[in-house]
């Protein structure tokens, strides 16, 4: 792509609705507003020339005042209700033939990403960003599962989003930027209006920051790349999932995130019954494709049973920097009807897995859940838990 051949618009109007109260594009990231993260990400591919903010009416002169916008030549513009409102004030204040249009609650794309996104949308006329979609997806209604949706072709849409701006132009003309009918992004506008889209290989690390634990993630995530920014070297990132849940046996003394709750009945295994390392463990070694822990550590060895998980983790540790892997960021989800676990022991669980990770406490996040009543977890007869796994490699 020619250097400096297209304008990008980053949209940054929205109200953060899902962000517990916090503002999410100037929440705090390694320093720095997260919104100057994206900013400056945007800025590094040689492809873009002009860099218009679009904000929400009452930031528009605080955001132009700011240096590390000054810094970059961006131009802020007034953005609407809707995203598609607030994307078409932002085209219409570039010039390019062909136009960006990211996230500004995408921090961590890569300047590769934007290259190949502006390439193809050069080439071909509009382009996307996509990554797999992994996971198992359920219908779910009523807190009930109804039915188990086929994966299979499905994709999950990245940003930047790029097209040839007459392109955008035709489509706004038969569904305008103020009309009844909504666009979550700019390829289901195209789409709607007869355009093929192209996709390009996305990122997993490109994460949008959409709920209060993902600025954690975010942050590792940033830490991690510019750790391996100053040492020279390539950085590689990956992500896994692990699960793990057991039912409650006759003992006591609850072995749950690294911690100990004495007066709990005690999760049945072969190990000390800890789902959430398990849990972990599993994610890491999958990140890492390392295989799983039922192979480190077979339920019928007699030389492991009661081991503590804490010592699993260890070794799972060690499996991964062999393999030249390191953590960088966790997130734990436990679904328990009981017992209760507040704040205190969840902060407790956050301390304990960053330590036996060697992570920073911001790099972990620990949340629980009563599991609405639903499944053995929610009446009270075991305790589940979900996590999610960042590993990254020099």
């Amino acid at each position: 792509m020619t250097p400096g051949s297209v304008d990008a618009v980053i949209v940054a109007a929205g109200s953060s609705t899902r962000m517990a109260g916090v503002d999410k594009l100037t929440a705090t990231l390694r320093g720095r507003p997260l919104l100057a993260w994206s900013l400056d990400a945007i800025a590094s591919a040689p492809c873009v020339s002009r860099i218009v903010l679009v904000a929400a009416p009452a930031r528009v002169e605080r955001l132009a005042a700011e240096p590390w916008v000054r810094e970059r030549g961006a131009l802020v513009v007034e953005g609407g209700v809707r995203r598609q409102e607030s994307v078409a004030a932002g085209v219409r204040a570039t010039a390019s033939a062909v136009v960006l249009v990211h996230d500004g609650a995408r921090p961590l794309v890569t300047a590769g990403l934007v290259e190949a996104v502006a390439a193809e949308a050069d080439r071909t006329g509009a382009a996307i960003p996509v990554v797999p979609v992994t996971e198992t997806l359920k219908l779910v209604s009523a807190g009930l599962v109804g039915a188990t949706v086929d994966r299979t072709g499905l994709a999950a849409a990245q940003t930047p989003q790029g097209a040839r701006r007459d392109l955008l132009e035709q489509a706004w003309r038969t569904f305008p930027p103020s009309g009844a009918r909504e666009f979550t992004d700019e390829a289901a506008l195209l789409e709607a209006s007869g355009v093929p889209v192209v996709a390009v290989p996305g990122d997993p690390a490109n994460l949008k920051v959409t709920l209060l634990e993902d600025l954690a993630r975010a942050g590792a995530l940033l830490a991690a790349r510019e750790a391996g920014w100053a040492g020279g070297a390539e950085l590689s990132i990956r992500v896994g999932h692990g699960a793990d849940e057991h039912p409650f046996g006759p003992e006591r003394g609850l072995a749950l995130g690294g911690i100990v709750l004495e007066h709990a009945p005690r999760l049945r295994g072969h190990s000390d019954g800890d789902a959430v390392l398990h849990a972990v463990a599993d994610a890491l070694l999958g990140a890492a494709a390392l295989g799983d822990l039922g192979r480190l550590f077979p339920a019928g060895d007699p030389h492991t049973r009661g081991i503590a998980s804490g010592e699993m983790l260890h070794v799972v540790a060690a499996r991964l920097a062999d393999a030249g892997w390191r953590a960088a960021a966790v997130d734990v989800t436990i679904r328990a009807g009981r017992p209760r676990l507040g704040g205190r022991r969840l902060d407790a669980m956050r301390e304990a897995i960053a330590a036996l990770l060697a992570l920073p406490p911001d790099a972990v996040q620990v949340k629980a859940s009563s599991g609405n009543l639903i499944g053995y977890e929610g009446a009270g007869r075991g305790i589940a838990a979900t996590a999610m796994a960042t590993v990254v490699r020099r």
